[in-house]
């Protein structure tokens, strides 16, 4: 093989291994960044990545990706560590776990654990004096079948015209339209955020009535669907805050969507009135 063709050869491997170092950045930061779960990165392939075209540096930018790269890494392996100890200090399982232990057991000892945790409710009923008592009242001053289906007379109502503004009062109508009301809290939402990024997602759907703030946490899931706002979720720290987006941004829907449950009881709306809510 030629010298240039050996050259050309180098030059594309360590423009190659440059983009997947740049893939790998960029996952690790989607992961700090949007709260995903931190195992979604196999480390295991990455270090094997890095080892493989480490090799091949040369210039000083190719090694400060190289350890932009192994930093990046380091914090991921943080995130999974931090995540380990939440779960085993909360006591949880894997149901993956749960179901093959489940499987290995023989059917006595599945009806033997069975027996140990189920503690069945006996209750026994009867008919008292007291309750012959109150059926017999009942009975006698119950009115007669003819009285009871008497048939129902219709009275006729004169129809007549409803302005707008009695169907808006009414609640038939809404004062204003739906996406009206959605550019109206994304305006909102910006003003909210004009001194910094983000705010708080209870901060902003919170009102002074539990109603109103079931219903600004339904307008909110739309701005984030519709791409006027996004997410940003810690689940070690159990936070969840809300950014707005300049402009509307049209989602690729290539990927299936994730669905974010996030509860609005009025147990939690009760601790965020009180300021206990985190």
């Amino acid at each position: 093989m030629s010298k240039t063709a050996t050259k050309a050869s180098k030059r594309q491997r360590k423009r190659l291994g440059r983009e997947k170092l740049q893939q790998i950045i960029e996952m690790c930061r989607s992961v700090e960044e949007r709260g995903l779960d931190p195992f979604l990165v196999d480390v295991d392939d990455v270090i094997a990545v890095i080892r493989e075209y480490f090799p091949e540096w040369e210039d000083l930018d190719d090694l400060c990706l190289d350890a932009e790269t192994i930093n990046r890494l380091a914090s991921v392996i943080k995130l999974q560590s931090e995540w380990v100890k939440h779960r085993s200090t909360s006591l949880y399982t894997d149901p993956f776990l749960l179901e093959e232990k489940i499987k290995t057991l023989e059917k006595e000892a599945i009806v033997e654990l069975f027996l140990q945790a189920w503690h069945p409710v006996v209750e026994l009923e009867q008919i008292s004096l007291h309750s012959l008592k109150n059926a017999l009242n009942y009975w006698q001053n119950l009115a007669p079948l003819e009285e009871r289906w008497r048939e129902t007379v219709l009275e006729e109502v004169e129809t007549g015209v409803a302005s707008r503004e009695e169907l808006v009062e009414e609640r038939i109508l809404a004062d204003e339209t739906f996406a009206e009301e959605l550019k109206r809290f994304w305006e909102e939402l910006k003003a909210k955020t004009r001194k910094k990024e983000k705010i708080s997602y209870w901060d902003f759907v919170g009102a002074d009535s539990y109603e109103e703030t079931v219903h600004r946490a339904y307008m909110t899931s739309f701005l984030v669907t519709y791409g006027y706002a996004t997410f940003e979720i810690y689940p070690l720290e159990e936070e969840v805050f809300i950014k707005p987006n300049p402009k509307p941004v049209l989602k690729q829907r290539s990927q299936q969507l994730v669905s974010i449950p996030i509860s609005i009881s009025f147990e939690e709306w009760k601790k965020w009135k009180e300021g206990t809510h985190k």
